[in-house]
């Protein structure tokens, strides 16, 4: 065998031992780098499918858990602390802004699809009850606040026993702690409810024309839910079969659009929580409203048509309806300020 020089032979050993320090370093970086089903290292771009994100970490996909401070877990996954969203099935990270189907949201308190304004009712925010064609009641019913009708007199006012005051302004009823106004009455009373009536209409429209956060929620049946402030719409009715929670603070605003009906069951109960106040609640309802026996309901009803209260059904709130309101024994207790 011919001998090999000797710089040919270290040459040799230089090139090899270079790869093999090449090759350890592109391990090094690829293990740090990404990791598609065991985890992502410390501050990966992402874990795909099944793992968890590294801290910092952008994104979890499918099942991994968000890694501290992750933009995003989008499937089934864990939201990371501080994470902005967790969108389908995972809970939002602590601190996350929205958690919007199915998830809990994180620490930090219940998360707002939106920050709506509440509805301004101008002169109509003066009548607890107010509409144009009837109010009756079955008696006793218990009447906190004003009563209001136009453009019909007070004969469409049955079962409230109603006697006129003096000035012939207004009338009172041993159901009512409040006023009871028609529109026959004597000045200003017509034209006060005149435009208490035109206000009850700019109401429903402003309430209608909200740009809604979130759409045929629960396909129509919310009873059970807890509900976020928002704007929420639907092209059909709206049941309530079982008690519905309203979570929000006393400055948070719920608006309701529904296209049909709002039905309630008998002795469901609407509940508020978290500081939200009955003022900052709009129903706006196309269709009519049926509140069910001893059923209880919360904010400001603004109905198109009719407004039926059924035995013992009770609502703190303003009733306003373009056609009628009807009671049997029901209490009506108008918001606080």
């Amino acid at each position: 065998m011919q001998n090999q020089p000797l710089d040919e032979i270290a040459n040799r050993s230089l090139f090899k031992t270079t790869a093999v320090m090449l090759l350890l370093a592109c391990s090094v970086c690829c293990g740090a780098c990404s990791s598609d089903t065991a985890g992502g290292g410390p501050n990966d771009g992402g874990s795909s499918t099944g793992g968890n994100g590294g801290a910092g970490g952008a994104k979890s996909s499918a099942g991994g858990s968000g890694g501290a401070g992750g933009v995003k877990s989008s499937t089934g996954g864990s939201g990371g602390a501080g994470g902005a969203t967790s969108s389908t099935g995972g809970s939002g990270g602590a601190g996350g802004a929205t958690s919007s189907t199915g998830g809990s949201g994180g620490a930090g308190g219940v998360p707002t699809v939106g920050g709506a304004l509440a509805v301004n009712l101008r002169s109509a925010g003066n009548y607890v009850i107010l509409a144009e064609s009837g109010i009756s009641t079955v008696p006793p019913a218990v009447i906190t606040g004003d009563l209001g009708i136009s453009p019909m007199t007070a004969t469409a006012i049955t079962g409230f026993s109603l006697i006129a005051d003096s000035t012939n302004v207004f009338s009172t009823s041993a159901q009512v702690t409040g006023k009871v106004y028609a529109a026959a009455d004597a000045v200003p009373t017509p034209s006060n409810l005149t435009a208490a009536i035109g206000d009850m209409g700019l109401a429903f429209a402003d309430a209608a024309g909200r740009a809604p956060d979130v759409t045929e929620l629960g396909a129509g049946n919310i009873g059970g839910m807890t509900v976020a402030p928002g704007v929420y719409k639907w092209g059909t009715g709206v049941l309530i079969p079982t008690d519905l929670t309203l979570n929000g603070s006393a400055t948070a605003v719920w608006i309701f659009q529904i296209a049909q009906t709002l039905t309630v069951s008998n002795a469901v109960i609407v509940h508020l929580t978290g500081g939200a106040l009955a003022k900052n609640v709009f129903w706006q309802v196309a269709g009519s409203v049926d509140l069910g026996t001893t059923s209880h309901f919360e904010g400001i009803v603004l109905c198109q048509t009719m407004i039926n209260l059924r035995t013992g059904a009770s609502i703190a709130g303003r009733l306003m309806a373009q056609t009628a309101v009807t009671l049997d024994t029901s209490t009506v207790t108008q918001p606080a300020p």
